[in-house]
């Protein structure tokens, strides 16, 4: 079958690979719809971030070379002899976090954490072998393309919770790409009055500002922090960094108020220098989500069935999966009024 494949950095080939033999407690998934993610971004222009390199991972057994994709949907093709509550045909989004499961959920997303089509095969290709643990069904009233959204919102959805944000409160999200929009979106369905989007693409404010940002900021045209303190003077109750870069990291906290959260939502392939004292003088606390529980997961699926969340209008491009480097990994990397593109594998809807 054909797959994108990860060799190395600015070394992703679609070629064909064979899929492995289907596990007991697995099934096979047709996949129709898959989405280039941030940190597939960072695998290929500066990795390896996550993908497995020197050793197999401890979860997957596997290492590169490896099939990405993490953020996909498709439909039953097959199903292992233990698997249960799962047939052939059933439309399903996939959960891509593996754990060893043995904790509670709150403290087992980050047991394990490796990643389907981080750490080992995922869903740039045109079957993928899944634990039927990862799999969740998807409603009748969403597309297997919006089934691709699923995983990238629950980032933001998780981020949003664990960073306590309610009816009324004031929010800052510094960095516009999708995983940023999405918290645009999610904060704002948790009840925040006030949304500030700040990034340096006037293209990427003007959708924050249609996905319901009530403010939006370029912070290549100022000082952001001032422009943010002139909207809430006494800064926001929570800001979410989800740029991976220090400049925005120290200005997330600059414009949050005292005993506010400052939400670290980005991967930052690279240290950064930062001086703590920045929070002994300003009393923020500093917090950090980028996994979600299958819980949120869940609560997610059922928050777009229900029009709670729309994260439709994110996507700013459809290619077919021969595409993936040039029209995917290579026009993000340079275009950046590129938000979320999907990659069409089976292309049903």
């Amino acid at each position: 079958m054909k797959a994108a494949v990860w060799h190395g950095v600015k070394d992703i080939r679609v070629e064909d690979v064979e899929l492995g033999n289907l596990k007991a407690d697995e099934v096979k998934v047709k996949v129709a719809w898959a989405g280039i993610c941030g940190s597939d971004l960072h695998e290929y222009i500066e990795g390896p971030v996550f993908v497995p390199v020197d050793k197999k991972a401890e979860l997957t057994g596997e290492m590169a070379p490896l099939t990405m994709g993490h953020e996909f949907a498709g439909v039953i093709e097959e199903v292992g002899a233990k698997v249960e509550n799962f047939k052939v045909g059933d439309r399903v989004v996939i959960n891509p976090t593996l754990t060893y499961g043995n904790k509670h959920e709150d403290v087992d997303r980050y047991d394990g954490y490796n990643f389907i089509g981080l750490h080992g095969n995922g869903g740039f290709a045109e079957y993928a072998n899944v634990p039927v643990s990862n799999v969740h069904h998807l409603p009748d009233n969403l597309t297997l393309q919006d089934g691709a959204l699923v995983e990238p919102t629950a980032v933001a959805v998780q981020a949003v919770k664990d960073a306590g944000v309610s009816l009324g409160d004031s929010v800052a999200v510094f960095g516009a790409g999708p995983i940023g929009l999405l918290t645009v979106i999610a904060a704002k369905a948790s009840g925040a009055s006030k949304v500030i989007a700040l990034d340096l693409s006037d293209d990427r404010l003007e959708k924050a500002k249609r996905l319901g940002a009530t403010h939006v900021i370029n912070s290549g045209n100022g000082d952001p922090v001032q422009a943010v303190r002139s909207i809430v003077p006494d800064g926001v109750d929570v800001s979410f960094e989800v740029a991976g870069v220090a400049p925005t990291f120290k200005q997330a906290i600059d414009v949050t108020k005292p005993r506010g959260n400052m939400m670290i939502e980005s991967i930052f392939a690279k240290p950064i220098e930062w001086n703590p004292l920045q929070l002994t003088n300003t009393g923020v606390n500093i917090l950090s989500s980028i996994v979600y529980t299958p819980s949120i997961f869940q609560r997610t699926i059922d928050a777009m069935s229900s029009g709670q969340l729309n994260p439709q209008g994110i996507i700013t491009s459809q290619i077919e999966l021969d595409e993936i480097v040039a029209n995917g990994f290579e026009t993000l990397t340079k275009d950046k009024t590129q938000s979320k593109i999907l990659v069409a594998i089976s292309g049903e809807k």
